[in-house]
């Protein structure tokens, strides 16, 4: 390879790392951390609380950026993956909580909505 095939190639290269940087650092810390959201989160684990959901459902994503860092305390069941496991439990739609006391809540809740239906106190909005 002669040194004027090099230059380009180099190019090439440093633009598709800038490119990879660019695509991949927004997915990179995209929840923020926050303490009120993880306890939330711990209060509804404590609660025996599980979301059955699916990758490719606008509701549950936004049920997860709601939960945002407490969705990392949350039991979380995707659906495409574990086939069996939503049949035997009966989920029908999505997303679908199942909580600790057999207690069953289709569609989003939000946060206010899980709340109140386990007690768990609401996290301040920021």
């Amino acid at each position: 390879m002669n040194k004027k095939n090099i230059v380009p190639i180099g190019i090439i290269a440093i633009v598709v790392i800038a490119l990879a940087v660019l695509i991949v650092k927004p997915w990179q810390g995209s929840t923020p951390e926050n303490p009120a959201l993880e306890a939330f989160g711990e209060c509804l684990a404590s609660k025996g609380a599980t979301m059955y959901g699916a990758y490719w459902c606008p509701h549950c994503q936004d049920e997860k950026k709601a939960l945002g860092a407490g969705m990392k305390k949350v039991t979380y069941v995707e659906c495409t993956e574990q086939t069996a496991l939503c049949a035997e439990k009966g989920i029908q739609g999505y997303p679908t909580w199942i909580l600790g006391d057999g207690t069953r809540l289709e569609g989003q809740q939000g946060i206010e909505g899980l709340s109140r239906a386990t007690g768990c106190p609401a996290p301040a909005a920021q």
